[in-house]
């Protein structure tokens, strides 16, 4: 950005979030440059329906766009009702105001829907300020508003009389427009950029799991003779591997809470106890909590050895089906499954099997909406199993191969994150006149493109 050029005069401003603007700006409540008060949407739970409205909340906020897919619905009765209050229009902005507060999409499109009331409606006074006013919620001085004033009691929350007084940059209607366009064509170059990487990030992730599978069902010899394993996700196995239930290699059972009102199992911070979040890593080395001896004695735990497999029970999201390996010993929670291998079992090789059959073990749930495992589903789950010595190769050989895949995942995430460095950093120039882009116009040759691309970098 040191390419583009500055603004001839600026002035100060005793301010907690800009020092100086370019000479011509002022600085100004949110309000000034919108057509009313920030409206939100209603404070109640509606009857949701198969079909109907649309109704976003801020989970309806992704990359700064909206989006439908999946979207809750509402009758047309309550849409009428609602929309007294307010509706969103093509144009608006819309700002995530609890939970994920300071998301922010612009409203690009006349269809027709509505909002909930974690989501508030910004409409501009104008046209050429409500895209404008997009971008600058985005910058590092408006994210920076809505990060301190959230109030947070169990979930963060922007007033609407705070989202009315936030602290905006402004340009002439003119200067806006031109900023706008500008911040367009360059944010959609970086946003391309960063969806190839998503794109390739997600590759790497299918062929990381294409190598364990492979491995853990055909093995390392691909001269070995194969045999029918009677199981249609294994396919056919290595002639000499063993294929059978999971619960005949090892035991498999689960856990329980404590009791929080008797103040004796949680006083003293002695045994680590998990919960299912603790699936989310690998190596489970850290205790979500810790119970005391007394629980221990008492209660239906039982302390795990180092090295036990323990695996997500419950959850529509990807925690159910997860396994991770413990390096302490610990006691779970009942949303856990603890896989405790017997000599017949590597616990690493296991933990590849688990992962390669993920999605078939998810598939064994039961219970429909709220589907769930059990330790008796786990159990007859049909692994293979090779000889031990077998499985500590096929460990070292294949955890050689994923640390090359995690290694250029890793990079590739670092890029993207620079790259949405990069971006938000150009929106906050942009929109603060640390850059002047008035002279700004679009690229008419590729020549012209590789040129402003070139200023960005």
């Amino acid at each position: 950005m040191g390419k583009y050029q500055e603004y001839s005069e600026y002035r100060s401003w005793n301010n907690k979030w800009i020092s100086c603007l370019p000479a011509s700006w002022q600085l100004v409540p949110l309000k000034y440059i919108c057509s009313g008060f920030v409206k939100d949407g209603p404070h109640e739970t509606p009857k949701f329906t198969d079909d109907g409205i649309p109704f976003l909340s801020v989970d309806g906020i992704q990359d700064n766009k909206l989006v439908f897919n999946g979207c809750r619905y509402i009758s047309e009765e309550d849409h009428v009702r609602y929309s007294m209050k307010c509706h969103p229009k093509q144009g608006d902005v819309l700002l995530g105001k609890a939970a994920s507060v300071g998301k922010v999409a612009y409203v690009d499109s006349n269809i027709d829907f509505n909002v909930w009331s974690p989501l508030a409606v910004i409409t501009a006074k104008s046209n050429k300020y409500g895209k404008y006013i997009y971008y600058c919620l985005q910058s590092s001085m408006l994210q920076a508003q809505c990060e301190v004033f959230a109030n947070s009691n169990t979930q963060k929350n922007l007033g609407m009389n705070t989202i009315d007084n936030l602290d905006m940059p402004l340009p002439s209607e003119h200067e806006a427009d031109v900023i706008t366009n500008f911040l367009d064509h360059e944010t959609a170059k970086i946003d391309t950029l960063i969806e190839k990487q998503h794109q390739l990030i997600k590759l790497l992730k299918e062929k990381r799991q294409a190598v364990i599978s492979h491995a853990v069902t055909k093995g390392l010899n691909p001269q070995a003779p194969m045999k029918d394993s009677g199981v249609e996700w294994l396919g056919e196995v290595p002639e000499h591997w063993d294929v059978g239930r999971l619960g005949y290699y090892s035991r498999v059972i689960n856990g329980s809470t404590p009791s929080k009102v008797n103040l004796s199992y949680w006083d003293k911070k002695e045994v680590p106890w998990l919960s299912s979040g603790s699936v989310n890593q690998y190596n489970i080395t850290t205790a979500s909590d810790y119970i005391s001896e007394k629980a221990l004695k008492e209660c239906s735990v039982e302390l795990l050895p180092v090295g036990t497999l323990v695996m997500g029970m419950i959850g529509q999201g990807k925690t159910r089906g997860m396994s991770a390996i413990t390096r302490i010993e610990a006691t779970i929670n009942q949303n856990l499954a603890a896989i405790i291998p017997d000599s017949r079992l590597d616990s690493e090789y296991g933990y590849l099997v688990l992962q390669a059959a993920y999605n078939e073990i998810r598939e064994c749930a039961r219970g429909g909406n709220q589907a769930a495992l059990n330790c008796e589903l786990i159990s007859n789950f049909k692994v293979t199993i090779p000889p031990i010595d077998e499985q500590k190769q096929i460990v070292v050989d294949i955890n050689t191969k994923l640390n090359r895949f995690d290694q250029i995942i890793k990079k590739t995430m670092d890029f993207v994150e620079l790259s949405q460095e990069r971006r938000t950093a150009l929106i906050s120039a942009a929109v603060t006149g640390k850059i002047d882009v008035r002279n700004w116009q679009a690229p008419t040759s590729q020549q012209q493109a590789l040129e402003q691309t070139a200023q960005v970098e």
